[in-house]
């Protein structure tokens, strides 16, 4: 068999979800594969056994429970993707398990099982204390089958609120956890429902709505004190060979490297005269926390957030430190930071001095073309075609710096004045 096929079958595996990616390759090329006919003991009560089995085709049953009650007994049966035994070879099978037809076998044994030990659902090599900051934000921790929970971090970006690139990233990367490693997500579309408390976790319900052969879809949904606050549909495709063309052309833009980072504008911003003492002031007195992606913007302007300005922006952008070696981990990254300046270009042709505007997302939707490194660097173009009433719409483009368009994107958001805060209470008295 080849190594493909037993990759694409472990990533279907319930017990492995939480093992990154690159494991199940070093999984598929230890396992043996064992076969019984209807009738043959796989392992004997009181046995050690080879290490931890995997069904592979066939079913088995655990002995006595053909003395259950009938409603029980499926409990008691074993199909493809179950799994039985023990890690150590100190252990002995507490029932008997019997082929009940043709059955085949994977046997993780004894001396290997360690590959089912991980820190990180997205590196066997790296701890949550030693991955890029953006790597660590986007971990997630299974709680039971298709439930995985996830924390902000204090040094996550928050914005007030559970940053919304954070509910999608790690919503798609609980989603990727559900799908074998073969299939990649190719388009996603979310709604944003409600406002995330970033001091309390968030619990991400997976409904795997279809596994096929090429293509899986899975709908998650982010939970917060027994509410639905974020929703997201994702679709994933096993890579084939096809049609390629490229109509979109990356701008002419400085390169990433002679362009300023976000730390060194905002030094120069501080001294800057062409820009109002109140903004620097301001600038200078707001606590500054880095966040965990690299921005650097192609055209450097004096515009503040009260100074009207044309409805686009283009940046370079990549995440901090090197990431692991995870296709699925790379574009929940660029998910991650496509919410970081995305819905607010809408909003640049209505500042103006003393109004306070503000963009809340509404949904946001991301087609990945061709393969990415979210730690090298990508240019994002935005653009913003309308508003109308009180919504605003963005659409963007993502290119590498070969110039291939990696991602497409939109998003509506609500836009609306800042509500001004309440004025303190005058005693009657």
């Amino acid at each position: 068999m080849n190594t493909e096929a037993v990759v694409e079958f472990l990533g279907n595996v319930p017990l492995l979800q939480r093992l990154p990616s690159s494991l199940f390759k070093r999984i598929a090329e230890v396992v043996n594969f064992k076969h019984y006919e209807k009738g043959d003991y796989v392992v004997r009560e009181g046995e050690v056994g080879d290490g931890i089995y995997f069904v592979w085709e066939g079913e088995a049953e655990v002995s006595g429970s053909v003395h259950a009650e009938e409603e029980n007994r499926l409990e008691y049966q074993l199909k493809r993707y179950d799994y039985f035994g023990h890690a150590t070879s100190t252990s002995v099978h507490v029932a008997d398990i019997i082929a009940l037809t043709k059955l085949t076998c994977l046997v993780l044994p004894h001396e290997h099982c360690s590959l089912l030990q991980s820190n990180s659902i997205w590196s066997a090599d790296k701890t949550l204390e030693t991955s890029a900051l953006v790597e660590s934000i986007l971990h997630l921790e299974p709680i039971e089958l298709n439930i995985f929970q996830g924390i902000t971090l204090p040094d996550a970006p928050k914005f007030g609120k559970v940053f919304g690139g954070q509910l999608v990233g790690q919503a798609l990367a609980a989603a990727s956890k559900t799908v074998d490693s073969l299939k990649i997500v190719h388009s996603l579309h979310s709604y944003f429902l409600m406002v995330g408390d970033f001091n309390i976790p968030i619990i991400y319900q997976v409904n795997r709505l279809r596994d096929g052969r090429n293509f899986a879809t899975r709908r998650v949904d982010a939970i917060q004190k027994g509410n639905i606050i974020f929703t997201l549909l994702a679709s994933f495709q096993k890579e084939e060979e096809g049609f390629d063309h490229q109509e979109a052309t990356m701008p002419s833009v400085p390169a990433p490297d002679v362009l300023l980072s976000l730390d060194e504008l905002r030094e120069l911003r501080l001294t800057d005269p062409r820009l109002p003492m109140s903004y620097r002031k301001k600038v200078a007195t707001t606590k500054f926390v880095p966040w965990p992606i690299e921005i650097r913007f192609c055209a450097p302007n004096t515009s503040t957030n009260q100074t009207k300005s044309d409805p686009s922006l283009r940046y370079w952008f990549r995440a901090k430190g090197k990431l692991s070696d995870d296709q699925a981990l790379h574009r929940c990254v660029v998910a991650f930071a496509s919410d970081l300046m995305f819905s607010g270009v809408s909003l640049n042709p209505h500042r103006r001095k003393g109004f306070k505007l503000a963009s809340l997302s509404l949904d946001h939707s991301m087609w990945f073309h061709r393969q990415v490194r979210a730690d090298d660097w990508l240019l994002f173009v935005i653009v913003s075609p309308t508003a109308c009433v009180t919504r605003g719409f963005v659409s963007g483009q993502m290119f590498n710096r070969k110039g291939e368009l990696v991602v497409s994107l939109t998003q509506e958001a609500l836009l609306r004045m800042a509500s001004p805060p309440n004025p303190p209470a005058v005693s009657k008295l």
